[in-house]
């Protein structure tokens, strides 16, 4: 029997899909192969690549079992369910149970396939109803794991031998744990994030790299600012989940931050450690979003340095608060997203140019590439061993990438 999961969304899909290769790996051989789409609903775009996704493994696999999970599964069940594809459906909440998929209930680590970094996730869920975001529909609450839990899936990767780690969650710094109890509370006065960041680094003083997904700038604690103002084992490379630059859309999207928390966040870091790169997700075209608030959008780009950003037209998500509100005419979205696209283009280009003969840190990849530790892109010899640490200062930049 084989086993094939495909993984769209975020990288706690992509974790989560390494955990299902090696849960899958129980199931019986009577049961026929087995293909998994693990799902995701963020953008009516994200369901569009998810359909087509189905469609192409159906035609590439007749024969197969297909089962589709993640959060479209969820904010979506009954469009799939009717796909004639489909064979069934598992709910998010319960991909990870051995019970949902008829397999011994016994440990199943995430199956290694040569990566470079391991991808842990530390929470799921959210409890903050922004009001364009379906996630949590798909996702549920808010649940923090054990820092035990955590400890033990950082030394597996590592036993790997892998040379980063990434923390991922749904809500990353929403995390809270009590760390006498098996599952995290999240209640308040619970240790934070920050908290689980030092006894990583502490429990594992050999990981000479940890990183953080996409973190919500309002949640960060004052142990996390420390250690991504000071700690070299810290990437020096923060994503902030801003969504807007003006102040009357954050609001009306019930985010719990303002530009100039944001503005204010970014100084403080840069003026302890002036090499953090900034990464941002934005939104082009949020309903009621007009000509200033758009250019509010644009302007923040350059006051925070956004070098990694990810823009998403606005899409309209079912069941949403923002989906009653006032729409934004889609080609005014489209065009607003593209010039989002090209100011960000504009500051990373500079960026990279700034880090030109810099000696700079890389963790190889496959085919001869990596990130430094800002995550800047950088060309590597052919030959270079994935997951290795290399030394490399740039000469030069071609297409985006740093050259040697």
């Amino acid at each position: 029997m084989t086993v094939e999961v495909h993984s769209l969304g975020c990288r706690l899909n992509i974790s989560e899909s390494e955990t299902l290769r090696g849960l899958l790996r129980g199931v019986s051989d009577a049961d026929g192969d087995l293909v998994v789409v693990n799902s995701c609903a963020v953008t009516a775009e994200a369901v569009r690549q998810t359909r087509q996704t189905i469609r192409r493994a159906r035609k590439e696999r007749p024969d197969a079992r297909l089962i589709v999970t993640g959060c479209a599964a969820e904010v979506e069940r009954e469009m799939l369910a009717a796909m004639p594809e489909v064979d069934g459906l598992v709910p998010n909440t319960a991909k990870l149970d051995p019970r949902a998929w008829n397999v011994p209930a016994v440990p199943a680590p995430a199956e290694r396939r040569a990566y470079t970094r391991g991808f842990v996730q530390v929470q799921n869920g959210c409890d903050h109803a922004c009001t364009f975001c379906v996630i949590p529909q798909g996702r549920g609450p808010s649940r923090s794991r054990s820092v035990s839990e955590v400890l033990h899936d950082v030394a597996v990767h590592l036993d790997s031998g892998v040379n980063e780690i990434v923390l991922t969650g749904v809500d990353l710094t929403s995390w809270a744990s009590d760390q006498g109890s098996d599952l995290g509370t999240d209640r308040a006065g619970a240790p934070r994030l920050g908290a689980l960041c030092e006894a990583i680094l502490a429990r594992f003083p050999a990981l000479p790299r940890l990183r953080l997904s996409s973190i919500d700038g309002a949640e960060v604690d004052e142990t996390l600012f420390e250690l991504l103002a000071g700690e070299a084992r810290i990437m020096p490379h923060v994503h902030l989940s801003l969504q807007h630059g003006h102040d009357l859309i954050l609001k009306r999207m019930k985010r719990r931050h303002s530009r100039a928390d944001a503005i204010g966040l970014v100084s403080s870091l840069r003026a302890r450690r002036p090499e953090i790169a900034i990464g941002a997700d934005l939104i082009a075209g949020f309903p009621t979003e007009d000509e200033e608030a758009h250019a509010a959008n644009l302007s923040i780009l350059g006051e925070l340095q956004v070098v990694h950003g990810h823009v998403f037209p606005y899409s309209q998500r079912p069941g949403t608060p923002a989906a009653r509100m006032p729409q934004v005419d889609p080609a005014a979205i489209k065009a607003r997203a593209a010039q989002l696209r090209d100011r960000i283009a504009e500051i990373r280009a500079s960026w990279l140019a700034g880090l030109i003969g810099h000696p700079l840190s890389v963790l190889a990849e496959r085919g001869g590439k990596g990130h430094a530790e800002n995550f800047a892109p950088v060309r590597l010899p052919a030959h270079a061993q994935p997951g290795a640490l290399i030394r490399v200062t740039p000469a030069r930049v071609v297409e985006g990438i740093l050259e040697s």
